[in-house]
């Protein structure tokens, strides 16, 4: 373990930790620590976002991540973060041209 760290203890309820422990028995971490500090990273990234970003998180259904991957793979866009950006934003502005056009009728 790298030498510049700090020992945190926390309390969490029995539910949370089991839940943790099944994504480490998953193979998604290899320990529970990594699984905490991921998501102290992602905690502290998104509350450190620039004041003109707001972070959003949304829930797929996993076949619509894979096909968003499939079209990453296929060079798409440079990520599946990337490919939601654009999709959003595309949507947004059609949304907004739309609703222009309804107001200069």
């Amino acid at each position: 373990m790298v030498s510049d760290t700090q020992r945190i203890t926390v309390r969490i309820p029995n539910d949370m930790a089991d839940n943790l422990q099944d994504l480490v028995d998953k193979g998604e971490y290899s320990t529970m620590s990594e699984a905490i500090r991921t998501a102290i990273s992602d905690f502290i990234e998104n509350k450190n976002a620039p004041d003109h970003i707001s972070k959003v998180t949304v829930d797929l259904p996993k076949k619509k991540v894979n096909e968003i991957k499939n079209l990453v793979q296929e060079g798409d866009s440079i990520s599946v973060d990337d490919a939601i950006r654009n999709a959003v934003r595309d949507y947004v502005k059609e949304k907004i041209d739309q609703y222009k056009k309804r107001l200069e009728e």
